[in-house]
């Protein structure tokens, strides 16, 4: 494993421990060349997954798209990086449950939106904005609408 900080490939695991209800690894390592800690993730590999869009085309789920929408939608907002991760990992824990080969790009989306809609609603409605392509203030208006009469 390369060291974040300096990019030796010399790093030795100082601790292993299971996380996310045992279905990853945490392992805290260690640089032996700059003595930096890092953390890293292990987890088993799965069945690759396509993601199907908007226009039919299909491309490999890439866990990292999600992660920046969620992180641009909380941009400046009181959401902390742990709370935004275990979001992330929430969506893909529901993705993988589903268990299918292909999956439409407007569910994981709709997915998205409901983590978003619990962390932050100003979050929420950023997303929801670009997600849903509101076109003028009216449609705007109309999500506010209706997450204010859930609440």
């Amino acid at each position: 494993m390369k060291c974040p900080y300096c990019g030796t490939d010399n790093t030795k695991v100082i601790d292993s421990r299971p996380s996310d209800e045992n279905s990853v690894i945490r392992r805290r390592r260690q640089c032996d060349s700059c003595g930096r800690r890092f953390t890293t993730y292990e987890k088993v590999e799965t069945i690759p997954l396509m993601v199907i869009k908007k226009d039919n085309n299909r491309e490999p789920f890439d866990r990292s798209k999600i992660e920046s929408g969620i992180i641009r939608a909380c941009h400046k907002r009181p959401v902390s990086t742990e709370a935004i991760n275990d979001a992330v990992n929430l969506i893909e824990s529901q993705i993988f449950t589903i268990e299918v080969k292909e999956i439409q790009s407007s569910l994981i989306g709709e997915m998205v939106m409901e983590q978003l809609k619990k962390l932050d609603e100003v979050a929420y409605v950023r997303f929801a904005s670009v997600y849903r392509e509101f076109r003028d203030v009216n449609s705007f208006l109309a999500e506010l609408e209706k997450l204010y009469r859930k609440q």
